[in-house]
């Protein structure tokens, strides 16, 4: 394995990387003046024709610097280029930017992603597309059903390779890499190069290029960090006063799907307007959700880890750690979604009592300490009732809206929620909660935020 560090030309322009000129011409439409170091010193050796492991944190360009050598050869080749992504929404991402760099080339781009039913998907597949952007499971799911064929992959991208190994999709990625012509060129991009990521690249690459651009567990470079120790119970109370006292876009982490769910509906019911995206949304409403955080139409957005590399969204002001990461490299993802394009941004991490030693772990990946701030006075406790927002609630089978409500304990003494449509046998099911001091266990509710 070689590096090419030292075989780069060092620009600070496109021009002298061996661009064609109508890609220059679009990059300089687009206002893409300067390279990120990923592109300078992957777009070389790719157009080259050489294999490339580059090794990049999420946010340093990636796209361009595989997405401008595809373009390129797929144009001096005639061949067919796969882009193979973890998640639905960095295939998206993904497609968007391919399609803003290649519009003069005229190579047509088409999106396999789970989420939606796989008939339409086939209905609209051209024989042979020249750009395929896809999720593992689903490009299976066409393989198998013969609506598409991996003969004429020449060129091969594998994006966020550790991410996708660290969601299980070890299997499908080594089906993949047999279907393919062993006459290929393959990218490989990871923000770390584990073992099982340089066993693929042993057994399935060509003497690659390696590429280091940044450490692992560099975070970005103009955003600030802080944690609190909150216990579980008081959270959405901090969060609370977290969003009160600060303006701008935030993205909130949770740790599983359905703690995203009840942070949404908390958040809402504060008066902010707040999305929601994890494993259980469609892609509809994850793109939905993902397009409106993007226009402002919701101030909030409340995501999984599975969201936490594929939101590329600029101007987000604030990321809150409302649940640690399971592993200390998703917080450099998490955080990364602030402080992009050199603007500055913030990070908070909510740790419970007894979850320092998470935060030391995190502070040894980064390589700095994390201040400790001060807990504040936190706002009265609230009341939950959970419920989806209107724009979602109004898509599901059952045609069911409701509202989520949050009381504060001087407006009621008694809450109830019910699901609002019958369930098992036309039986409908309602709950209620009592408020009470937040001093007397047997009176606080069952539920806790």
């Amino acid at each position: 394995m070689e590096t090419s560090t030292q075989q780069t030309p060092q620009t600070a322009s496109f021009r002298g990387l061996g661009l064609a000129p109508k890609l220059l011409e679009t990059l300089d439409a687009l206002k893409f003046s300067s390279p990120t170091p990923i592109q300078r010193q992957a777009i070389p050796p790719a157009l080259a024709g050489k294999d490339v492991i580059g090794i990049a944190q999420t946010g340093t360009g990636k796209t361009l610097a595989f997405g401008i050598p595809l373009l390129q050869r797929l144009a001096e080749t005639r061949g067919q280029g796969l882009i193979l992504l973890p998640t639905r929404e960095l295939a998206v991402q993904v497609e968007h930017e391919i399609q803003k760099i290649g519009k003069s080339s005229l190579l047509r781009t088409v999106v396999l992603i789970g989420g939606g039913p796989i008939g339409p998907q086939i209905n609209a597949l051209p024989i042979a597309p020249p750009i395929i952007i896809a999720t593992p499971g689903r490009l299976l799911d066409h393989i198998q059903e013969k609506t598409l064929s991996l003969a004429r992959a020449n060129f091969v991208v594998f994006d966020e390779a550790d991410r996708m190994l660290d969601m299980g999709f070890a299997p499908q990625i080594q089906r993949v890499l047999a279907l393919l012509p062993k006459e290929r060129q393959t990218l490989l991009f990871s923000a770390t190069l584990s073992k099982e990521i340089m066993q693929i690249a042993m057994k399935h690459m060509k003497m690659p290029v390696r590429i280091e651009v940044a450490p692992p567990g560099t975070t970005v470079e103009k955003v600030s960090q802080e944690f609190f120790i909150v216990r579980k119970d008081d959270k959405m109370r901090l969060l609370e006063k977290i969003l009160t006292e600060r303006a701008g876009s935030v993205i909130v982490f949770a740790r599983m799907k359905h703690s995203a769910k009840r942070i949404a509906a908390g958040v809402r019911a504060m008066g902010h307007r707040a999305a929601e995206m994890h494993s259980n949304r469609s892609q509809n409403q994850r793109q939905e959700a993902l397009q409106g955080f993007k226009t402002g139409a919701y101030r909030v957005l409340v995501a999984t880890d599975i969201a936490a590399r594929g939101i590329d969204v600029k101007g987000v002001e604030l990321v809150i750690n409302y649940d640690l990461p399971m592993q200390s490299e998703d917080y450099v993802h998490r955080i990364g979604r602030t402080a992009r394009a050199g603007v500055p941004g913030h990070a908070i991490s909510f740790a419970m009592p007894g979850e320092e030693r998470d935060i030391r772990d995190i502070e040894r990946l980064i390589r700095k300490q994390i201040p400790a701030a001060k807990l504040p006075e936190l706002p009265p406790r609230r009341v939950p009732v959970y419920s989806e927002p209107a724009s979602f609630a109004s898509r599901s089978p059952r045609g069911r809206v409701s509202s989520a409500s949050f009381a504060h304990p001087s407006s009621a003494r008694r809450h109830s929620f019910s699901s609002g449509a019958p369930r098992h046998g036309g039986q409908s099911h309602s709950h209620s909660f009592r408020q009470g001091s937040s001093g007397s266990s047997g009176s606080r509710p069952r539920r806790a935020y």
